[in-house]
């Protein structure tokens, strides 16, 4: 089963009134989308979990017109272009012979992420559009327009469309594992249970590890912390890896012996999801902080804080320690707007971003890499701090 961080994001774009909602329902087959005559109606990004007949399940983000004006309109059209960060494909619609510097603003955004797109001119049983208007789409973009009616629509060329632009990366990404575990490996995953864990759950990386554990034909023993020296030592094994909650590390690296690799949860999402050459680079970056720097720390889920909480909490606490100098921080969760001052900070530091895709990670991360602010991740960072970073990555150097 594909969870909603894994399926492909599509994001809907075009004017206020060109059919996006009625689009959207005729490629699903359901009424999905608020539908109405009234230009406006989608005031903001709405992702909807859905499936499109002959390609399968998707995220389709559903997003205002680009045309929006007004002091609300604006900031409308801002949380428009925001989605371009958190999707894989782009659908452009276009409608009413209209193709002027809004459409091409937005594909200039388009190609400037290398974005992946397709050009829908829509409501074709309203009103054909004519060679001209078809001929400066094509001239403008190199592009074929695919023709389109949400009364009659007939999907095959939009799927074939699609499935020939969107990225493999988008759908088939390597699990937690690969390369560093064979068949038979024996994997401990060491959990901790504090007021933070989730209640009778365990979180998504250790999940997610499980079921790949189980898809390399290996074997996972989970244990807490508190467990781990029983397990080494009463059932005399030797486990292939070590894998540990970074809030842990150091009381973990202090009970696994040298010879046995060592990494952690959050280290390993951040090589599945990318960027990690960049968290290599900037986690030494920990040790140059000076008094006023300002950290800001990137969440990908919205959740209660608890005083436990390990990234509002714990790495801020950790950090002013490690480096003994006087710090700023500045916490933002989910799909919350990065600074546009990103040179104001001195490190940028993510979570293992397992409720992102690799696509919105990168997104969130591209601003402060093109500014060449230094990046890590939560089990890096930690790891980095307890002296454990080294032996954290050397089995991904191997």
């Amino acid at each position: 089963m594909k969870t909603k961080e894994n399926k492909i994001h599509i994001g809907i774009f075009g004017r206020r009134n060109n059919g996006k909602s009625s689009f959207i329902n005729a490629i699903t087959g359901q009424d999905v989308a608020i539908v109405s005559d009234i230009p406006g109606t989608t005031t903001d990004p709405v992702k909807k979990s859905l499936e499109i007949h002959g390609f399968g399940p998707v995220v389709v983000i559903d997003t205002a017109g680009i045309d929006d004006s007004g002091e609300l309109g604006i900031k409308r059209i801002k949380k428009t272009n925001a989605a371009l960060d958190q999707i894989d494909v782009a659908i452009l619609i276009i409608a009413d012979s209209k193709f002027d510097e809004v459409e091409k603003n937005l594909i200039n955004d388009f190609n400037s992420r290398k974005l992946p797109y397709v050009l829908i001119y829509n409501k074709i049983d309203v009103e054909s559009p004519t060679k001209e208007i078809l001929n400066k789409i094509e001239k403008e973009t190199g592009r074929n327009v695919l023709l389109f009616s949400s009364k009659e629509p007939v999907l095959n060329d939009f799927v074939a469309e699609l499935l020939k632009i969107i990225p493999e990366t988008s759908y088939n990404s390597n699990d937690l594992f690969y390369g560093i575990i064979d068949k038979n490996d024996l994997v401990i995953l060491v959990t901790p249970i504090d007021s933070a864990a989730p209640e009778g759950r365990l979180i998504l990386p250790q999940v997610q590890a499980i079921r790949n554990i189980l898809d390399h034909d290996a074997i996972s023993i989970v244990c807490k912390e508190t467990e781990l020296n029983d397990v080494l030592d009463k059932y005399k094994i030797k486990p292939a890896l070590v894998v540990t909650d970074s809030q842990v590390f150091k009381f973990v690296d202090e009970i696994v012996p040298e010879n046995i690799p060592l990494t952690s949860f959050s280290i390993i999402l951040a090589r599945m999801k990318g960027n990690f050459e960049e968290y290599l680079k900037g986690t030494p970056k920990i040790s140059t902080l000076k008094d006023g720097d300002k950290i800001l720390i990137l969440e990908s889920c919205s959740h209660q804080a608890t005083c436990e909480d390990i990234g509002r909490v714990k790495i801020p606490k950790m950090l002013r320690g490690f480096t003994k100098k006087d710090l700023e921080f500045n916490v933002i969760s989910g799909f919350g707007e990065i600074p546009e001052n990103i040179e104001d900070y001195a490190l940028v530091i993510q979570c293992g971003g397992c409720m992102f895709t690799k696509k919105q990670l990168a997104g969130r991360l591209r601003n402060a890499i093109e500014k060449n602010i230094p990046i890590t991740n939560y089990g890096m960072a930690i790891s980095y701090m307890t002296g454990v970073f080294n032996r954290a990555v050397k089995i991904f150097e191997e």
